[in-house]
């Protein structure tokens, strides 16, 4: 048989998924042990032991300045500015992906627009956003709406356009108006698409989420990475970018679950 048309079964997949990240864990496992017997104050390579102790220290031990459970502060500050912003993101992508899609009017007027701020890379914007909104919490939002949404209505725009074209001639045969096509042709078979589209802008706008925290914040997953890599604190950064990389990969999940349960006929296409 050739390799091609073989497919493993659910119990092989979760084994060949499984085996990159443990020989990952192996081979982190053995270069700290080396390290760390040639020098057990190294900093670089920390154990489980030093990362254990220190995930106890800024997760279940309030901090002495503030009062604050420094990891879960930190979680709930940056969620927070990652679901408004993917959530305006989304709002403005929906709207402005349909009205493209559906009405040439406005794609003639809206779509270069559309193209020339998604190519324009958001980090290098990110001191006009300090500049014009402040160093709180309006600018980390908006460097994350401008770093997603218009890539978010490109694809609600082009999902919009591949829709049957017999569909929008026997809507409009039925005698539905502009705002019917909208809403109840369009609409309904692009919030599947809008979904999955989140869940692919999830990595960027972490990315636009830590810079931002990086750079001016008080508080944020970001924020905490930064400030102690002053002190070489792996055993701090470590935990902290495997928990981000947890949270996305549960929200993803769970929006991948809603997208399932929401719309089954979307999922039974094959998308």
């Amino acid at each position: 048989m050739r390799l091609i048309n073989r497919h493993p079964g659910r119990a092989s997949a979760l084994v060949l998924g499984l085996i990159p990240f443990l020989l990952a864990i192996l081979v982190y496992g053995m270069a700290s042990r080396e390290r760390l017997a040639e020098n057990p104050n190294d900093k670089l390579l920390p154990g489980l032991e030093q990362m254990t102790s220190a995930i106890n220290r800024m997760a279940f031990q309030e901090d002495r300045r503030s009062g604050d459970y420094l990891m879960w502060q930190d979680t709930k500050a940056s969620l927070q500015r990652l679901a408004i912003g993917v959530g305006i993101a989304a709002s403005l992508a929906l709207a402005v992906g349909l009205l493209n899609g559906v009405l040439p009017v406005f794609r003639a007027g809206l779509a270069p627009l559309v193209s020339a701020l998604s190519m324009i890379p958001p980090l290098a914007i990110l001191p006009i956003l300090f500049i014009v909104f402040g160093l709180g919490e309006l600018s980390k939002v908006m460097l994350i709406v401008i770093g997603t949404a218009p890539i978010m209505m490109r694809d609600v725009a082009q999902r919009v356009r591949e829709l049957p074209q017999e569909q929008l001639i026997k809507i409009q045969t039925l005698g539905a108006n502009s705002w019917q096509v909208v809403t109840r042709m369009a609409l309904p078979q692009v919030l599947p698409r809008l979904i999955d589209t989140v869940r692919l802008s999830l990595g960027p706008a972490w990315l636009f989420l830590i810079a931002a925290e990086a750079i001016a914040s008080e508080e944020g997953l970001g924020y905490r990475i930064f400030l102690v890599r002053r002190y070489l604190a792996m055993d701090v950064i470590l935990p902290y970018v495997l928990w981000i990389t947890l949270l996305a990969i549960v929200i993803d999940q769970l929006l991948r679950l809603t997208n399932r349960r929401l719309f089954p006929w979307y999922n039974a296409g094959g998308h």
